[in-house]
């Protein structure tokens, strides 16, 4: 069945409004307590796994009718190349990919595969290799990171007008209210403990 990438972002995006905390997924134990909360997590980005396990962790979400994204840096064995992404798409079947490549990009929309593009703000060039990079092709959400300069979030609205995600460093319930009020669509987080808390949601 032919992938159909408008409805896969449209649905990610309506709970990208409702539920504003995507689950980052480090460690398998996580699966379960992911799962647990799919009632209160907009998705899931997978940072763990490898080719030989991480089909059966795409089913699960997928059985579950949680959005699914797989960090391709971070899973063992998934090629990144034209064959790789195509295997992803047609067998795995995530909802997704995160990556900081853009040919991945441009590879994987082609796939019908939804595209959330990380970026790291290590200093003000930071802003300058997003903007280009959204030039040359837009993924279909952004990611920042990290979480702990809200601000730039605001920087980052005035040339792009994709939704925004940001995380990383993330610890407390405040630090959801910075990024949150600051402009991000939503917050991704490792800490099961913040998944847990419907904070996000005042924000809706």
């Amino acid at each position: 069945m032919k992938r159909h990438r408008g409805d896969e972002g449209k649905r990610l995006l309506d709970k990208l409004h409702t539920h504003r905390m995507v689950a980052s997924i480090k460690e398998p134990k996580q699966i379960e307590i992911a799962l647990s909360l799919k009632n209160q997590l907009s998705g899931v980005f997978l940072l763990t796994g490898h080719i030989g396990v991480i089909k059966g962790y795409v089913d699960l979400f997928n059985h579950h009718d949680m959005p699914v994204f797989l960090h391709l840096e971070k899973i063992g064995g998934v090629s990144t190349d034209s064959y790789g992404l195509d295997y992803l798409a047609k067998a795995i079947k995530p909802t997704g990919i995160v990556t900081t490549k853009i040919n991945v990009v441009k590879t994987a929309k082609k796939l019908g595969l939804v595209t959330i593009q990380r970026f790291f703000l290590m200093d003000t060039d930071g802003l300058d290799n997003i903007c280009k990079s959204l030039c040359q092709i837009e993924p279909d959400i952004v990611e920042v990171m990290p979480a702990r300069i809200p601000e730039m979030i605001g920087e980052i609205k005035k040339f792009t007008a994709l939704p925004i995600i940001t995380g990383g460093l993330l610890s407390e319930r405040n630090h959801i209210k910075e990024c949150l009020s600051a402009g991000a669509t939503a917050v991704s987080s490792s800490k099961s403990e913040l998944w847990r808390d419907p904070y996000a949601h005042k924000f809706a």
